[in-house]
């Protein structure tokens, strides 16, 4: 399911390419290090949400000072060039917006699950092509590293230091259950939903955390 309104895509591309290109090209950021601070400013969640403030409201240079202000950092004084060649940063955040919209995944969990910015940058290739060949080729990504990751839950529950018997106790969902979901036997994401929700409350995080 697409994650918002088609009437917004459009908007929603030119933003986060414009954002990407002022970041790396005028500010000389490096791309994955700026992109996580878009991700843990919370302006990603809001942006991949369709919220209007940030995918229609905002130029690329505001999102950029907006995600360098939500993350502490004092914005450069330093004007957009808008060259009127628009290079792989600019298509990266053109793309990865589509894909975002396309695709309805986390901007985290498009990253985490290996199609990072500059690893869009390499893809630049493609920049010719229709969107939906990007799509293709991002899927392959994404599910290669899925196939191999580790389960979020598994991820979450290890950082927070519980034991599998420990979760259960705290959460009131069987040891097995949690073990088949550690192991990606059981989908978790077709799990019922007051079972997530106690996984969830027991570990701190929310519900979206642990879907994998």
């Amino acid at each position: 399911m697409n994650a918002y309104n088609e009437l917004y895509l459009d908007d929603a591309m030119h933003n986060l390419a414009d954002m990407l290109d002022y970041a790396i090209c005028d500010l000389n950021y490096e791309p994955d290090e700026f992109f996580s601070w878009f991700i843990n400013s919370g302006i990603a969640s809001k942006f991949e949400k369709g919220n209007p403030k940030y995918i229609t409201g905002m130029s690329g240079v505001e999102l950029c000072e907006a995600v360098l202000k939500e993350t502490n950092i004092t914005p450069p004084d330093t004007p957009a060039t808008n060259p009127d060649f628009k290079g792989k940063e600019y298509w990266a955040g053109w793309v990865l917006a589509y894909y975002q919209w396309y695709s309805g995944r986390r901007f985290e969990d498009i990253a985490s699950n290996g199609l990072t910015i500059s690893k869009i940058m390499s893809m630049y290739i493609l920049h010719e092509a229709d969107e939906s060949k990007f799509v293709e080729e991002a899927e392959k990504i994404i599910n290669r590293n899925k196939a191999n990751e580790k389960a979020k839950l598994h991820k979450i529950r290890k950082a927070r230091g519980f034991t599998q018997k420990e979760l259960s106790d705290a959460s009131g969902v069987s040891l097995r259950m949690i073990q088949l979901y550690e192991q990606k036997q059981n989908d978790i994401s077709k799990a019922q939903v007051n079972v997530v929700v106690s996984l969830a409350k027991a570990l701190g995080c929310e519900v979206e955390d642990l879907i994998d």
